[in-house]
């Protein structure tokens, strides 16, 4: 007796037929699969969980008999009975069908069964995984990275490299990363966070600080290419500023087009970290930054890395006025005028060092004459690496730029200063941007585009001396 609306099988019917059918009906559903078993036995079959309670029939009255059987098989010899990993399995057979037949259906639906329980299994320890990963995620950007590493097990971390993508297909990408990432991070690297937050696909590498970590990366800029994603990723920081690198990695990435990653590391092989020779800019930075306590430290690179007391605030989980506080005594204890862009782009530059520098006994202190510290490149050299950087601008644009870094990065006082239209002065930064090929919001890009143009200067490189063409976009130059 059965209620399956599959044909029942003949006893000829062959070994390969039967686990075909039994096979085609576990990929719909295990009522699917009970039901199949039913017809092809000629009887009922019942799939009872280890509480006894019935998980599926066919038919259904047959329900309280599979229990009974189930719970004590004993008094129940004509039934065949197979547990699996956590249910139990009871099949009744037709008078017509033989013995060996009804093992093997018996079989077959428990091998499907476990494997079906190993493959939920395993997805809800993905999902969980990845759960895992935005609970962690959460942390780190709330202050809490020592409770972060605590729930991941991981040891040894002090730095992260974020990376944030946005694009239509970041759901398909994300299940894609994953495997990617997994397999292809280093042993040596703790943790990579992947998950989606925010419409964001993020990917967040844990380590401690080594270079060996950004051999993900031209994995992600395929990934990025292969779904038409927009990335961004930062440079590494330390843990208690991780928000600073998810500013970075946010900013860079709404600059990008569909199919691109961009690294807020800025210039590259054009940067002052790939010309610097490391062991001089390490005694550098480790002279120029020795004063500093470490949560001076911390809160100006915050505050430098960010460009932003708020962001700084946010990450050092502090309020604004404590940041700006801080920054005054940072000031005082360097002796420097921290509002200085050229003071803000070498103290930038001293914070971004790849390597952790030593205590040092020194007296070195920052000076805005030369732009680029004399410790780092001979002023030959200085030139040269400026001249080489800015070479593609005319005159316009370069004074322009200058001005426009003199302000941080501000359009509006640079273009008054300029007399200029602040849409104009927006288009040329455009065309800046496209001529140098980077990222003008990056910190770390206009940090050392501002040491550039400063090396180069001439009194020429003025606003007043601005050429002038006329047209609406101009102002009335007022003769000094």
């Amino acid at each position: 007796m059965t209620t399956s609306s599959a044909q029942p099988t003949s006893p000829e019917e062959s070994r390969h037929q039967v686990m075909r059918r039994l096979i085609r009906a576990a990929a719909h559903s295990d009522a699917q699969l009970i039901a199949e078993a039913a017809a092809l036995a000629d009887g009922w079959a019942v799939l009872v969980d280890l509480m006894g309670d019935v998980i599926c029939s066919t038919p259904h009255t047959a329900g309280p008999e599979g229990v009974r059987a189930a719970a004590h098989p004993r008094p129940f010899p004509d039934l065949t009975i197979r547990r699996t990993t956590d249910a139990v399995l009871v099949v009744s057979p037709g008078p017509a069908v033989g013995t060996a037949r009804v093992d093997l259906i018996a079989q077959t639906c428990v091998d499907l069964l476990r494997m079906q329980a190993r493959v939920h299994r395993a997805e809800e320890i993905l999902r969980a995984e990845q759960r895992l990963h935005g609970a962690a995620l959460h942390l780190l950007l709330n202050g809490q990275a020592v409770l972060a590493l605590k729930v991941l097990g991981a040891v040894g971390v002090t730095h992260a490299t974020v990376c944030r993508f946005t694009g239509t297909a970041i759901h398909v990408a994300h299940q894609a990363l994953w495997r990617t990432a997994q397999a292809s991070t280093p042993q040596s690297i703790p943790r990579t966070l992947i998950c989606i937050e925010d419409s964001n696909l993020v990917i967040v590498l844990l380590h401690n600080g080594s270079p060996a970590t950004h051999r993900i990366l031209p994995r992600l800029s395929a990934i990025a290419e292969r779904h038409h994603l927009a990335g961004g990723v930062s440079e590494p920081v330390p843990l208690d500023i991780i928000t600073t690198a998810w500013s970075e990695a946010g900013t860079a990435r709404l600059n990008m087009s569909a199919g691109q990653i961009i690294s807020t590391t800025g210039m590259g092989a054009k940067g002052l970290l790939q010309l610097v020779p490391a062991h001089r800019l390490s005694t550098w930075s480790a002279a120029i930054l020795q004063p500093l306590g470490r949560n001076q430290h911390r809160t100006l690179e915050a505050y430098l890395r960010s460009g932003s007391v708020q962001v700084a605030a946010s990450a050092r989980d502090v309020s604004e006025g404590t940041v700006r506080a801080r920054l005054r005594e940072i000031g005082n204890t360097l002796a420097v005028q921290l509002d200085n862009p050229t003071v803000q782009a070498q103290l930038l530059l001293a914070v971004r060092s790849p390597t952790v520098p030593a205590k040092v006994r020194s007296t070195a202190r920052l000076v805005t004459h030369p732009p680029l510290p004399t410790e780092l490149l001979s002023p030959d050299d200085a030139y040269q690496w400026a001249a080489d950087v800015l070479e593609p601008l005319d005159a316009p644009l370069r004074i322009a730029l200058r001005c426009w870094l003199q302000h941080r990065g501000r359009t509006a006082p640079a273009a008054s200063e300029l007399r200029l239209s602040r849409s104009t002065l927006t288009e040329w930064l455009s065309k800046l941007a496209d001529t140098l090929h980077l990222d003008l919001q990056s910190t770390a890009v206009r940090a050392e585009l501002h040491l550039a143009a400063e090396t180069i200067a001439t009194p020429e490189d003025a606003p007043r001396f601005l050429p002038r063409r006329g047209g609406r976009t101009y102002r009335n130059q007022r003769s000094s």
